[in-house]
């Protein structure tokens, strides 16, 4: 491999700021902080927002647009097309 023109490829410790659950993956994301593994590593640290273990579709938590108490329903009919003043 030629030098310098590769990307920094190591592991990298990825933390979910909404439950704490942590996991190791190797990456090329820029860090500037550091953080503890649970085995006493440490690694660059690169925080999410949403991961695998918080996110509603992966958790079973999302709610199906068809199920949110007939709102798609009320929209339906109130904006819908009748038919008849579009035919016209």
């Amino acid at each position: 491999m030629k030098e310098g023109i590769h990307p920094n490829y190591r592991e990298v410790l990825f933390v979910d700021l909404s439950n704490g659950f942590k996991f190791v993956t190797r990456s090329c994301v820029n860090t500037k902080e550091m953080g503890k593994t649970d085995d006493g590593r440490d690694l660059p640290l690169f925080k999410l927002d949403t991961s695998s273990e918080s996110h509603p579709f992966y958790t079973g938590t999302q709610k199906s647009v068809d199920n949110m108490g007939g709102r798609v329903e009320k929209f339906r009919n109130r904006f819908g097309k009748t038919g008849g003043a579009a035919s016209k």
